[in-house]
């Protein structure tokens, strides 16, 4: 069997104000907010984010007591790649990143094995990379 792999991100991290990255997820990046559960608090223990084409995220706000935790990461020590539906797509997340906050690391361009990519770091410093690269086809 040869098949390119779904494109998806399921990877988990940390914020310092998960509210607020999970906003500029949302509004820049273009993630969809699928739950919230945070405490009485307003802190946010769990939230995950889908990622249209496929995947996600899941993250959740540092808090003191996480030195315990089995899964305790610390904010801004992420980096993820998302599959792009086309180059446009790029372009279009790395222009509407930039206007809500985020740093540019590498604008967008062309890899040497066909993916338009481009680099990013969110509000807390993770690295974002984005491009149309799905994944080498699957061979069993």
């Amino acid at each position: 069997m040869n098949a390119t792999p779904a494109p998806q991100v399921w990877p988990t991290l940390r914020a310092r104000d998960a509210r607020a990255l999970i906003d500029f997820y949302v509004s820049a990046f273009g993630f969809t907010e699928t739950v919230v559960y945070a405490g009485e608090d307003g802190v946010v223990h769990h939230a995950e984010l889908a990622w249209p084409p496929g995947g996600g995220i899941m993250l959740g706000q540092e808090r003191e007591d996480d030195s315990g935790r089995h899964w305790a990461l610390a904010p801004g020590t992420f980096g993820g790649y998302a599959v792009t539906r086309d180059a446009a797509h790029t372009d279009e997340i790395f222009a509407r990143a930039v206007a809500a906050g985020a740093k540019p690391v590498a604008e967008p361009y062309d890899t040497d094995y066909g993916s338009h990519d481009c680099t990013l770091l969110d509000p807390e410093g993770n690295h974002w990379q984005f491009g149309t690269y799905p994944g080498h086809p699957v061979t069993s």
